[in-house]
């Protein structure tokens, strides 16, 4: 890491202002090492500048529904002691493409079997594609088997009462 100069270094509120996020949100990301910072002797916190840019990819990264978990294995890919660069840009949002329409596909497959679904919530029909894909409660007898867990759960709390 190069020597950091007092103007490089952004303290934490000047972070989450221009971040347009809060303090604790920024402490939780560097917790969670998707972002890091350097400390005083008094253990202030204080980010480089490409920090902003990080946080950008992130906030992209949550806008398009990717999980902290899914940015920080992005950011991982990346060097950690510089801004990303357009081609680092250009080779996550290629990526993160891919996965975008991926769940666009898997919520169309779940839109249809919404047309399949009575849409009483009983879920008492013997294959329901939402709750009982490929049947698999069938085993359990008819009727819902939410309520059946909760009538035995209720039995079992009375015979130990």
């Amino acid at each position: 890491m190069t020597t950091a100069t007092p103007k490089s270094l952004l303290p934490i509120g000047e972070i989450a202002s221009r971040s347009g996020l809060s303090v604790p949100t920024v402490r939780y990301y560097e917790s969670r090492n998707l972002i890091t910072s350097e400390r005083t002797t008094g253990n202030k916190r204080l980010f480089r500048r490409y920090t902003l840019r990080r946080l950008a990819v992130i906030a992209a990264g949550q806008r398009v529904g990717l999980t902290l978990a899914e940015i920080a294995e992005a950011l991982a890919e990346l060097p950690f002691d510089k801004a990303p660069t357009q081609d680092d840009w250009h080779q996550l949002s290629t990526h993160w493409a891919l996965m975008v329409a991926r769940r666009i596909r898997q919520l169309e497959r779940l839109q249809g079997s919404l047309d399949e679904c009575i849409g009483c919530g009983c879920l008492s029909l013997k294959k329901c594609h939402l709750f009982n894909p490929h049947d698999e409660a069938a085993s359990e007898g008819p009727g819902s088997r939410w309520i059946r867990k909760s009538m035995e759960y209720d039995g079992e709390e009375a015979a130990s009462g």
